[in-house]
């Protein structure tokens, strides 16, 4: 079975008087691989704007958008339809021997390429998060699945999830210090925390699907925003999601649009303006996905 869905993505910046605008860069486009495909896509402004695409050093899709005219009000719309075939469970994909304990063993190669998700980014000056970290692997507690299931559950059951207005993310000290965070922070502090037992973890920014958006019974922890979450490189299974907000490691909730070593990196939208600063009056966001339908699996004939 996959799912056809349909979403879109409006972000709105106010001033007390027109201002003008530097090239802003707008992340929005699905990173669909075997998971899925586009069906088509559009990005509309509500001022002139040329948009020409690039693709960065991480392979994501970026759009940058020059804008012609002042304004006292910018209005980014995101309309993406597509088809969504599901993460399949970590059950399907068997781990390599030298990945079931940590610290999973890496092959050169892999040491190569992986080397930037595996050196920690964020700074740690009293040891906490990487003390936090060591205390999933207690004697003989190392098997990978394991660590890993329990420090998303822990995550989950132990941190309040508190949405806030101000942009970025906090550092993952911060989010252990206070017990809560966004699921940009839980996927960060999870991040940091599997860096330094060892893990190549990269950050990924996309969509939740919210089955309660369409009649369904259970609502999703983060929907009608971006989402955040991570991936963690395991031999034998490659790339796999986990979403410490929604305890999500498989399914058809999560849509992949960017990976990044840190959050900075994959920001939906970005960008400069030039005016006196008192003309900021703050902006607006709202996403929405809604499924269209479901389609079934391929069946090859006999």
């Amino acid at each position: 079975m996959s799912v056809i869905y349909e979403l879109e993505h409006t972000t709105i910046y106010r001033y007390r008087n027109p201002v003008t605008f530097g090239e802003h860069r707008a992340i929005f486009l699905p990173s669909v691989g075997f998971v899925g495909r586009l069906l088509n896509y559009s990005l509309e402004t509500n001022i002139p704007v040329k948009i020409r695409w690039m693709m960065d050093t991480l392979s994501n899709n970026v759009a940058l958008l020059e804008f012609s005219e002042p304004a006292a009000e910018l209005s980014v719309t995101y309309r993406v339809r597509g088809e969504h075939f599901g993460i399949p469970a970590i059950a399907e994909f068997p781990l390599d021997p030298r990945a079931k304990e940590v610290p999973v063993q890496y092959t050169p190669d892999e040491w190569i390429d992986l080397s930037v998700f595996m050196r920690p980014h964020a700074e740690d000056p009293d040891g906490s998060v990487a003390a936090w970290a060591k205390s999933f692997v207690v004697g003989d507690q190392d098997d990978t699945l394991d660590v890993l299931q329990r420090m998303m559950n822990t995550i989950r059951h132990t941190l309040t999830y508190q949405a806030r207005e101000a942009e970025g993310t906090q550092p993952p000290g911060e989010t252990l210090r206070s017990q809560s965070g966004t699921c940009r922070d839980y996927a960060w502090l999870m991040i940091e925390a599997l860096r330094r037992l060892g893990f190549a973890c990269r950050f990924v920014s996309g969509y939740l699907y919210d089955a309660a958006l369409d009649g369904g019974e259970i609502g999703m922890t983060g929907s009608g925003a971006t989402h955040a979450w991570l991936q963690v490189y395991l031999p034998g299974a490659g790339w796999r999601a986990y979403d410490p907000t929604n305890r999500i490691t498989a399914g058809f909730d999560l849509i992949r649009v960017a990976i990044a070593r840190h959050p900075g990196q994959v920001i939906p939208l970005s960008g400069s303006w030039f005016g006196d600063a008192e003309d900021y009056l703050g902006m607006d966001v709202n996403v929405a996905i809604r499924k269209l339908g479901t389609l079934p699996e391929f069946e090859e004939a006999p």
